[in-house]
């Protein structure tokens, strides 16, 4: 583990055998809070993890997701079982599948096909007394006057929460920011299908500068160095792409999901040699263009039907 606040420590969970690819959390108190279980792939790694850091089976008080996406939550029934004590504090609009998680599992069986069961795994279902569904602003008592508060952040996803350690001032912002890996330059926003909004996704990154965090800590991986610059170029990114698919689609109207990723693809891509090509491959397992563009696609038939969310 690596500590990248006083009491709060950074967890690699080996999604895929890769290292720093998707991390989780840990923040030390009396009643200690795992942000982030991995996938469930990953659930041993993370026990291991928490177990060689002095945490016991019945010392775990908190297991916050950001969001019911399989590499932030598909490991919480595995890790639930293992740490009998421990609340899982999910966002409202997740719950129910954490409980039952067959329609997920479906669902995300359909996207990945073989790739579910090789680098993801399929979620365990979580005892329903066990699962507290989260509203925002909600806080969890770490005991020792640390407190997390839960901050509702839709756009990547409608269940979609980061999580604030407020004695530090760190902010945990799940995928709402994007993606950035260490290896790589450009921070890379992720807008997969069916939940991608952008007046949502712009709407909680100002949130989040509103908040002026000492950090922000994406779980695909790790701290930004300037909170704000980061925030900013989310934000000029996620317009840059939805408007080259509005360009795509006004000049060639039906253009579909494959000509939208070429399209960002070439208006997005690193300068050549930019990015090691074992860099490149990783973040298109984890945050593919084409279900970047997927996402794109169907925000912008749901606005041309219903206009842009509020």
């Amino acid at each position: 583990m690596e500590e990248i606040a006083p009491g709060l420590h950074q967890l690699d969970t080996l999604l895929g055998g890769m290292e720093r690819l998707t991390a989780g959390f840990l923040v030390e108190g009396p009643q200690p809070a795992l942000v982030e279980t991995g996938a469930q792939t990953s659930a041993g790694t993370v026990i291991q993890a928490l177990a060689g850091a002095g945490v016991g089976p019945r010392d775990l008080r908190w297991v916050v997701v950001t969001h019911i996406h399989l590499d932030h939550a598909g490991g919480v029934g595995d890790v639930a079982q293992a740490f009998p004590e421990a609340t899982v504090v999910v966002h409202e609009k997740g719950a129910r599948h954490l409980a039952d998680p067959a329609r997920l599992i479906s669902s995300a069986a359909r996207v990945y096909g073989p790739l579910l069961d090789d680098l993801y795994g399929r979620m365990v279902p979580v005892d329903a007394d066990r699962v507290l569904a989260a509203g925002d602003g909600m806080t969890l008592d770490i005991g020792g006057g640390r407190r997390l508060r839960l901050v509702d952040s839709p756009g990547h996803a409608q269940h979609h929460q980061a999580v604030l350690d407020e004695q530090s001032g760190t902010l945990l912002v799940g995928d709402a920011v994007g993606v950035r890996l260490p290896e790589a330059g450009a921070l890379r926003p992720a807008t997969p299908p069916p939940d991608f909004d952008l007046e949502q996704a712009v709407t909680s990154l100002h949130r989040f500068h509103s908040l002026r965090p000492s950090r922000l800590v994406l779980t695909h991986y790790g701290p930004v160095a300037d909170p704000e610059a980061a925030l900013l170029e989310a934000e000029e990114t996620l317009h840059r792409w939805v408007e080259t698919a509005e360009r795509v689609l006004h000049d060639a109207p039906g253009s579909g999901v494959e000509d939208l990723a070429a399209a960002l693809a070439e208006a997005d891509g690193a300068p050549p040699g930019a990015e090691p090509d074992a860099v490149r491959s990783r973040l298109e397992v984890l945050n593919g263009v084409r279900s970047n563009a997927a996402g794109i696609l169907r925000y912008l038939e749901r606005r041309a039907a219903t206009g842009p969310a509020g």
